[in-house]
């Protein structure tokens, strides 16, 4: 059974990540403060600091390999359309012939790259939310789609 400090501490490891808006990397250094400082006193707060962790872990590598998609496709279809002749003799650069034809497809990717960011931290702000809930009832939460680089 868990104490209801316990419960506390493993909600507020879940709530700690939320200083990301505030605090670069916020969302790593306070719920590794918390989780190490009650780790070896408490498997529940143990578990919760791991699944706190790996799951913004987890965010973290999906966020970096959508931008790998969307930056290089949002930089080709723009560059493709500049010439480096304009760029070598400092002339003004306009976009009066931008090809929205042909760039369709890859500006579709590069949108679809954004929106499922987009939606990947829209959900990661109502998982924090419901994982401190159930950590705060004492019940232990496992995110979704979470690599577990802790065990």
């Amino acid at each position: 059974m868990e104490t209801s400090t316990e419960k506390k501490i493993a909600a507020l490891t879940h709530l700690s990540t939320f200083t990301q808006y505030i605090i670069p990397f916020g969302n790593y250094i306070f719920p590794i403060i918390l989780w190490t400082s009650k780790k070896d006193e408490s498997e529940f707060v143990d578990h919760n600091g791991k699944q706190v962790l790996n799951f913004q872990l987890s965010i973290l590598i999906y966020s970096l390999v959508l931008a790998m998609i969307a930056i290089p496709v949002f930089l080709y279809t723009v560059l493709k359309n500049i010439s480096f002749n304009d760029l070598m003799h400092n002339e003004d650069i306009i976009f009066e012939h931008f090809d929205y034809g042909n760039s369709i497809g890859m500006l579709t990717v590069g949108a679809l790259a954004l929106f499922g960011f987009a939606c990947i931290k829209v959900a990661e702000f109502f998982l924090i939310i419901y994982a401190s809930v159930k950590a705060s009832n004492g019940e232990e939460y496992n995110y979704p789609l979470t690599i577990p680089f802790l065990k």
